[in-house]
């Protein structure tokens, strides 16, 4: 069996090789959303959708199906090991003794990076600030240790209809280390109908609604912008 990563969404951005994986499956299992993004590619195969929350039991079905003998594969937003499949897959298919293989995928922090420019160009953290499975404690220590660390921050999951307090709280713990200017992007739906993004400065982020569909990213000391871009130096001298 195998955890095939399909990008950001769009058809451009599915690997060869996923869509290889795709094409030789029997039975498919994934989100709604993600299946329907990859619909174009599953006829004649059996598809089995779930929804956000049911992970383990996804994980679980598809395990017991490939342990009874199909080709199985379970699709999985961006890259499967970034927030997505890939561990509980893998956690289900160790215990259950089936060989699986993670077929990798175009992350949303790379997608969105490089309709920004060039942010991630050294050293950066990436830190989802959804609480459902880590403690919001936890979020913030990892917040805090990576703005020290003069880290280039990546926010997933920054707010949601039930958690924009930590999209603002989120702000005041990096405002504590970085200077208002430093430069903010934001995309929402990246790879996707609906794609778009802004760049502006921790003072005036706030200003701009965030959601599930957003990924933000913050730049450090050193990241500037130039031509619209935001660039992070890796550190070559010119």
């Amino acid at each position: 069996m195998a955890v095939v990563g399909i990008g950001p969404g769009d058809a451009g951005s599915i690997t060869p090789w996923a869509s290889d994986v795709l094409a030789g499956a029997e039975v498919v299992f994934g989100y709604r959303t993600y299946l329907g993004l990859v619909g174009h590619l599953l006829a004649g195969k059996e598809v089995v959708p779930s929804g956000m929350r049911e992970e383990v039991a996804r994980a679980r079905e598809a395990v017991a199906r490939a342990a009874a003998g199909a080709r199985v594969a379970v699709v999985s937003g961006g890259d499967p090991g970034v927030y997505g499949m890939a561990a509980p897959v893998l956690e289900a298919a160790a215990a259950a003794e089936v060989p699986a293989t993670v077929v990798p995928g175009v992350t949303a922090a790379t997608a969105a990076a490089a309709l920004l420019g060039a942010p991630l160009g050294h050293d950066f953290a990436v830190v989802s600030l959804s609480d459902l499975l880590t403690p919001w404690s936890v979020i913030e220590k990892r917040l805090r240790a990576a703005v020290e660390a003069d880290f280039v921050l990546v926010l997933y999951n920054p707010a949601s209809s039930r958690r924009q307090d930590k999209w603002r709280r989120a702000l005041v713990v990096i405002r504590e280390g970085r200077p208002p200017e430093t430069p903010v992007g934001i995309v929402w739906d990246a790879g996707r109908e609906g794609e778009r993004k802004v760049v502006c400065n921790l003072a005036t982020a706030a200003e701009f609604p965030v959601d599930m569909r957003a990924l933000v990213i913050i730049g450090n000391s050193q990241t500037y912008v130039a031509n619209g871009a935001m660039i992070t130096p890796r550190g070559y001298r010119w």
